[in-house]
């Protein structure tokens, strides 16, 4: 349901502001109660634009305001000056109607670190295992399968089936992602055909959010089957200008509700229980901050009443960043060579409208490994991104030559950077830092990753294709050199989070308690990757929709 309400309408039970990755759960799991009236609020607009469906369309959603923010990052001393774009999705779906669509739940050493960060048992990963389980729907357990996977275990030990969220192999395959796998392996990375077990270490094709060659995002999976109840209610083009409060008796501040432009008319809604902000981590920061909860002297500068002064709103930003090494291969089919002239795109054309695969079906990365940059840490601290295909930069057409591009970034970043309005208008896009390759310990594993990328491309297993380094180039040899041209180089993979974090009761850092709730404001959860107090090891898409499930179990229950 989708329109404008009369004005005594406008109060409903909750309110969830972000149509994205978190929200759509959200809003599908609160109006499954149908005494239960819900109003879901998306800045952008539905997702009808075609790009989003096509699974090669994200080259044609970031970047584009129909589906994106066309958010900057301010230039950054670790990236030589550098400003990157910082693609966040603005339609129904949010994020994951622009992203990769790989399905990665991290490893179980990040859940067990935030049940140890707040606390609270149930973020541990034998908990969050069964909210992972809750909404999917993976294609291995299709038609009452469910294979042996070691130890007398089986597959739906760890997967679930008949969810919302639909997980499926990808539909094609490229001779050289085969042959770079083997190469991996002649260095000691294990095959694996499941990265989300727990311990992500391997190599392997990643599984892929996707329905039959179609892109699923969750404005498909969550919003579709919810929204002819008729106590849910979607607003779209309605963005928030700031939340509203009302003092208690206790002389603590309520959420009261928001003030919102639904198709550029000003209106104030009213939740009855509860706000909950799904905005993401670069706009859920900016709404607190704009509604008077943040750093008391920067909401000052910009001249809004301080409701709570909370210094760490749009603080720890943490995000990965991803370093491309481009090689130039001969003898192999990559999709530089294949989309270089116009058969060669009619045939991609014509394979992906009659079967639903081939490169048009593509995600954004195609095979992945985990692994560690020195043989002395515990567990993956490397994710790859393996392509077969190379541009100079994203949005660029592919080179001319073939070629593919082996990426690799530092799941775990030490650098923490932050989010901050630039102004008290809603309208402009606040400041956002995340002080990439800030810390010593994180130049020196980036400049350890590319050196392991040279010893894989390095392996008999690739020598028939005679890979040539074409970037970052081999006359860079020493850390030094390595790190600065990682900063010359890398780019981010679109996982911010943490900029409201959770945490502790008595943590003085952390913005919400753990159960999400916003320390010193009733009535105001927050359910987005911005909670995360530490980025978890992989891409950050499925770990969001986790934390949406387990706090509308919470929101539920009365927790």
């Amino acid at each position: 349901m989708d329109g404008d309400m009369s004005d005594g309408a406008n109060s409903f039970d909750y309110i969830v502001i972000g149509g994205g990755s978190a929200g759509c759960l959200m809003a599908n799991r609160l109006s499954a109660d149908p005494k239960t009236r819900v109003l879901l609020l998306e800045a952008g607009k539905p997702d009808t634009y075609p790009w989003i469906h096509i699974p090669v369309g994200y080259l044609y959603c970031i970047g584009n305001p129909r589906a994106d923010w066309m958010y900057k990052t301010q230039p950054a001393r670790g990236l030589n000056g550098r400003s990157l774009l910082y693609p966040r999705g603005k339609t129904l779906g949010g994020c994951s109607s622009i992203n990769g669509m790989i399905y990665m739940r991290g490893q179980a050493r990040d859940y067990d670190n935030w049940a140890r960060l707040t606390g609270e048992k149930a973020w541990a990963w034998d908990s969050t295992l069964a909210d992972f389980k809750a909404h999917e729907d993976h294609h291995k357990l299709d038609d009452g399968a469910d294979p042996a996977t070691g130890d007398n275990a089986r597959f739906s030990d760890m997967h679930g089936h008949g969810g919302e969220w639909r997980i499926e192999k990808q539909r094609l395959r490229w001779d050289v992602l085969d042959s770079f796998a083997d190469a991996a392996e002649e260095t000691g990375i294990p095959r694996t055909d499941d990265f989300n077990t727990g311990d992500n270490a391997g190599v392997g094709y990643f599984d892929v959010n996707q329905r039959s060659g179609w892109r699923w995002n969750t404005s498909k999976a969550f919003l579709r089957p919810a929204k002819s109840r008729p106590n849910l209610v979607i607003w779209t083009e309605a963005q928030v200008e700031k939340l509203t409060f009302e003092i208690g008796a206790d002389g603590q501040p309520r959420c009261t509700g928001a003030l919102v432009h639904h198709k550029r008319q000003p209106v104030t809604v009213r939740a009855a229980k509860e706000v909950v902000l799904s905005a993401g981590a670069v706009n859920s920061p900016q709404i607190l901050q704009l509604s008077g909860i943040g750093p008391a002297a920067l909401l000052k500068q910009h001249g809004i009443d301080v409701v709570l002064d909370a210094p760490r709103v749009g603080e720890n930003l943490q995000d990965h960043l991803q370093i491309r090494a481009v090689y130039k291969v001969k003898g192999t089919r990559t999709l530089n060579t294949l989309a270089n002239s116009l058969v060669g795109k009619a045939r991609i054309g014509l394979e992906y409208a009659f079967k639903r695969s081939g490169p048009m079906s593509m995600s954004p990365s195609q095979l992945g490994a985990f692994t560690r940059s020195d043989p002395s840490r515990p567990h993956a601290n490397l994710q790859y991104h393996v392509q077969p295909l190379s541009l100079e930069a994203f949005g660029d057409d592919l080179h001319d030559f073939p070629a593919m591009t082996v990426s690799v970034c530092n799941l775990n970043p030490t650098s923490r950077g932050h989010v901050r309005i630039a102004s008290s208008d809603f309208r402009q896009a606040p400041e956002i830092s995340p002080n990439y390759l800030d810390t010593e310990e994180d130049r020196k594993v980036a400049a350890q990753s590319l050196r392991q990328v040279r010893e894989i491309m390095a392996q008999p297993a690739m020598k028939s294709y005679e890979p040539e380094e074409f970037k970052p180039g081999i006359q860079y040899q020493t850390d030094e050199e390595l790190a600065r041209l990682a900063g010359d180089i890398a780019s981010t993979i679109f996982h911010p989070v943490g900029t409201v974090k959770m945490g502790h009761k008595d943590d003085d850092t952390a913005v919400l308690d753990p159960h999400l709730r916003l320390k010193g404001v009733a009535g105001l959860r927050v359910v987005d990757a911005s909670v995360m107090p530490e980025i978890t090891s992989g891409n950050t898409n499925s770990p969001t929709i986790m934390i949406a499930e387990k706090a509308a179990g919470w929101i539920r229950a009365g927790q």
